[in-house]
């Protein structure tokens, strides 16, 4: 059987994760990724083609000789990278544009949680300012805003009085965000609920606890995620059935109307309430960057044969459940204040924990440099939470960069 050549479209860090993860299967001979970080080219070869440059990621495809092509850009999605490889006869794991608009926009995934009776905060979705201003007035506090896509340096702010909400608003504006979300706070636990699709099976990937805010105790600024814990050993098997029956295949069978099936990996972002119900926030069209390495880890299945047994539609008929191991994995984002600052300490880490990388750059003396925000995860897995949460630290605590910052207590309680 001769080996695979994979293509993997996007700069970040799940990128980074799924390229070291996928060259320990012994069958895939090389890995690219198109354009890739910079840390990332320590094991993968990068290619110097943007994300969102289809015909020229095709081109490159066709060149090489390219088996699979895993698009885990929200950016490659967008330019529906997964229609245009399908109409030109390229096997890829991705969702089409029109099936993933969803899970990208905002206020397109709160409208079609309306209509599909799933539940979800309260909404409104605003273009204009003063019609926000408004709306504030009658809201219900704390309120989450947010622009319409959820993307790394966008505002988002979880707002206690009206003041900070207009400034929040404000600043979106300023920025020119087409459109402001505006949703009451679910307070409880958030976790992502990951499904493998291939657009009318579905099976359970994982159940991720997430930490979305960037202080102890959830304080601070609402960020994209500052941690994750898999399995999330708080959201029971009957919340997990609940969510497939009432969520996942109402949304794949309504996409499977309107002739856009959705293929690849898909991500419910949800909040557990105290009666062990739950509440949808949102979704995600791959696995989040700070969780990516943790649901990796958790894999007894070969993620390279289940990618491609989607894309050519074999996935219902080969498998009937994706299998995980029993260990136990915390991951931990490192955030710094400012670009350019020197880490160090990156040759101290254990080689069993993994460190992936953002957007961190290289200096004229190889030494990586932080990125403003996140900038580092570190992923450790162990038999038990109380291990791996203990390795971890350790690790955390080896690597510096000036104004570092990440919280001390994933998965503590």
């Amino acid at each position: 059987m001769s080996k695979k050549k994979v293509l993997i479209v996007g700069s970040s860090a799940k990128e980074y994760a799924l390229a070291k993860y996928l060259l320990k299967n012994k069958d895939i001979e090389k890995i690219y990724v198109a354009p890739g970080n910079v840390a990332v080219g320590e094991f993968a070869e990068r290619i110097d083609i943007r994300e969102n440059s289809v015909q020229e990621l095709l081109e490159f495809v066709i060149k090489e000789g390219i088996n699979l092509t895993i698009a885990s850009s929200t950016e490659a999605i967008k330019a529906d990278i997964a229609e245009y490889f399908q109409a030109n006869s390229q096997l890829i794991f991705a969702p089409t544009a029109a099936a993933s608009a969803f899970s990208i926009s905002r206020s397109v995934s709160k409208k079609f949680l309306y209509k599909l009776h799933i539940p979800t905060p309260k909404f409104a979705i605003f273009e204009k300012q003063a019609l926000a201003f408004d709306y504030l007035k009658n809201a219900n506090m704390p309120i989450l805003i947010t622009a319409d896509e959820d993307k790394e340096n966008s505002v988002r702010s979880v707002c206690k009085d009206i003041n900070l909400s207009k400034n929040c608003i404000s600043d979106l504006f300023l920025q020119e965000e087409p459109k402001v979300v505006i949703e009451e706070y679910a307070y409880g636990h958030p976790f992502t609920f990951y499904v493998v699709t291939d657009g009318y099976c579905a099976l359970p990937l994982a159940v991720v606890g997430d930490y979305k805010f960037m202080e102890d105790g959830d304080a601070g600024l609402f960020t994209r995620g500052m941690g994750a814990f898999v399995p999330d050993y708080k959201v029971s098997f009957e919340v997990v059935a609940k969510l497939m029956n009432s969520v996942v295949y109402p949304i794949l069978q309504n996409l499977q109307k309107r002739e856009h099936p959705y293929i690849g990996i898909l991500g419910v972002e949800s909040v557990l309430l105290p009666d062990n119900n739950y509440t949808i926030t949102g979704f995600s069209p791959f696995l989040k960057e700070h969780d990516a390495q943790a649901v990796l880890n958790s894999l007894d299945t070969d993620l390279y044969s289940l990618c491609e047994a989607c894309a050519v539609g074999s996935f219902a008929d080969d498998y009937d459940e994706i299998l995980v191991n029993d260990l136990s994995t915390v991951a931990c984002v490192l955030a710094a204040r400012n670009e350019g600052a020197v880490i160090t300490g990156l040759e101290m880490v254990d080689d069993s924990t993994e460190v992936g990388h953002f957007n961190t750059l290289k200096n004229d003396y190889f030494e990586y440099l932080t990125n403003k925000g996140r900038t580092l995860v570190l992923t450790q897995t162990a038999s038990t939470f109380t291990r791996a949460r203990e390795l971890l630290y350790d690790n955390v605590e080896d690597i510096y960069f000036e104004g570092k910052r990440y919280r001390r207590d994933i998965c503590a309680e």
